[in-house]
């Protein structure tokens, strides 16, 4: 107990001097949060705040010098996907990045078969996830609170499915890939809207560095 409150405690000073450091780059941030956090810390900021992407990439961070290398990796690969890319939403996580596409992008209404105009997005999301082989992809569905419980799940996991068959069936290796499928649980927008509950229905991509690439840091920076 004693343990955990002091990693929390050392999480929010983390996240009171990043508030504060406004000049401070992406990959600057990503050292600190890393450092301060790590996978224990990372699962508990997830479940707290809702945000899974947030704390499975909080959990993957190395921090420090090697996290800093790590940060400037995906500052370059995240760029390369907002430019490849331009119907997903990219936003880079300490040393990760977070791709989102409403699932309007990828699917018609309540399917899980990828649509033909999805296909163009995701092959342009494959180019420039082939260029980084050092890293792990987590497909995360998503929907919003219509319907019940049970097919929400259902379809968030068919979805997020669909979208990993499509990335390995472009040479993704499959063991860079995990599907998480979380149905209505975790709405990042208000499920009291059209429009909220639109944006609910998502497929979000978690990119984080593997062990090799974390390994390629750690001696990059001297560790």
């Amino acid at each position: 107990m004693k343990r955990m409150k002091m990693l929390t405690i050392t999480v929010i000073g983390a996240i009171l001097i990043l508030s504060g450091c406004a000049s401070w780059n992406r990959t600057q941030k990503g050292a600190v949060v890393g450092t301060a956090a790590g996978g224990a810390m990372g699962a508990v900021i997830g479940r707290a705040s809702g945000n899974t992407a947030l704390g499975a990439i909080i959990g993957a961070a190395v921090g420090g010098g090697a996290g800093a290398v790590i940060g400037r990796q995906m500052d370059k690969q995240a760029e390369e996907i907002e430019k490849s890319v331009p119907d997903a939403k990219v936003e880079r996580v300490g040393e990760g990045i977070v791709v989102e596409f409403n699932s309007n992008v990828l699917f018609g209404f309540d399917q899980s078969a990828i649509s033909g105009d999805a296909r163009t997005n995701l092959d342009n999301l494959v180019t420039v996830l082939d260029k980084y082989p050092d890293t792990d992809i987590e497909v995360q569905g998503h929907t919003d609170s219509k319907g019940s419980k049970a097919y929400n799940q259902s379809l968030s996991e068919r979805r997020a499915g669909a979208v990993s068959g499509y990335l390995t069936g472009k040479n993704i290796t499959a063991s860079r890939v995990v599907i998480k499928g979380f149905g209505e649980t975790l709405p990042k927008y208000a499920n009291d809207t059209d429009e909220g509950r639109t944006q609910n229905r998502r497929v979000e991509f978690l990119i984080t560095a593997n062990e090799k690439m974390k390994a390629e840091a750690a001696k990059e920076a001297g560790l």
